[in-house]
């Protein structure tokens, strides 16, 4: 198992903080909005840097995807953000009509996303994000696993042509990946290779499988461990490559396990390489009010339970081999 350390922990909207702020200077045409939560989507520093470029919608979500979508009709390109929920839920008509279907240049930056926002509860987390925008037609749907690579995504979702769903979130947890690495939409990541099982996992699920990957490795299973950060388009071939070699797969994700990335996995292994696959997700469920440990214990998103699914899922592999 190839080992993994880091030397702080960062959120991962700091994340994209950072990365608008760069943009502030590279590129003209960016803009951001806000509905009235600037210090939790850390855009200060982009403000600092083009106050003339920022527009501060308040609490109006659909007015503010509506501007958005004005403003790249006249070459401009809008990052918008708020929390995960409101990104996506509550303007899901908006979104459909005047991003999706008129295939505007928005990028649309949700925050605190999945449980982890905590003690906020049900009512402002999300667990069906993911499946929401994956299911428009042309939105890409980006989900990073730490500060640095939400950097990396948020600037170069600014070079790339069509809707975007950037989701992050709000606990701090580990930094491990590289500093000045280059984002590839589309492009997984493999983290580790094994031979025994698959492990796809998307955002704070990453450094939970790469415990899980260390867990195994003191049992004898080697798990080949991949991060899914762009949900769709999906790495098909790294996920088909991946589960020939290893027999049976297991996703994990900070989301319902019905219309999320094990979803798109089970849909591509249906179609094109039939292999048992196991869920680490929440259980077609809302989340509740809690500290983000305890809530992803309480839902089954850790590290142990990655262990769990990978042991199930061998045995099940082993039972249907011919």
């Amino acid at each position: 198992m190839k080992k993994y350390t880091y030397t702080e922990k960062k959120d991962t909207r700091s994340g994209f903080g950072a990365g608008l702020a760069e943009l502030a200077d590279k590129n003209s045409d960016v803009v951001a909005l806000c509905a009235d939560l600037i210090g939790s989507l850390k855009m200060e520093k982009f403000i600092e840097k083009a106050p003339e470029r920022f527009f501060q919608i308040g609490i109006a979500e659909a007015n503010m995807i509506g501007i958005a979508a004005g403003l790249a009709t006249e070459g401009k390109i809008p990052f918008t953000g708020t929390f995960a929920n409101f990104s996506t839920g509550r303007v899901y008509d908006q979104i459909r009509q005047s991003v999706a279907y008129s295939d505007k240049n928005v990028k649309i930056c949700a925050s605190h996303a999945g449980l982890t926002l905590g003690e906020d509860g049900a009512t402002h987390q999300i667990l069906e994000d993911i499946g929401l925008m994956k299911m428009l037609p042309g939105m890409t749907v980006i989900n990073t696993c730490d500060y640095n690579q939400t950097k990396a995504a948020t600037i170069a979702i600014a070079d790339y042509e069509g809707p975007v769903y950037l989701r992050f979130g709000r606990p701090v947890i580990p930094v491990f990946t590289d500093e000045n690495q280059t984002f590839e939409i589309g492009k997984a990541w493999m983290i580790n290779e094994g031979k025994d099982v698959t492990v796809i996992a998307t955002g704070h699920l990453v450094w939970e499988a790469i415990k899980a990957g260390e867990i195994l490795e003191e049992q004898g299973i080697d798990a080949e461990i991949i991060n899914i950060h762009t949900i769709k388009p999906l790495d098909a071939e790294a996920i088909l490559n991946s589960v020939k070699k290893t027999g049976c797969v297991v996703t994990a994700e900070e989301h319902n396990r019905l219309g999320g990335l094990g979803d798109s996995v089970a849909q591509l292994l249906i179609t094109e390489h039939l292999a048992p696959q196991e869920y680490v997700a929440a259980n077609d469920s809302f989340g509740e009010s809690g500290t983000p440990d305890q809530l992803m214990e309480k839902y089954g998103l850790t590290a142990n339970d990655i262990v769990e699914a990978a042991k199930k899922v061998i045995k099940r592999k082993e039972l249907n081999a011919f």
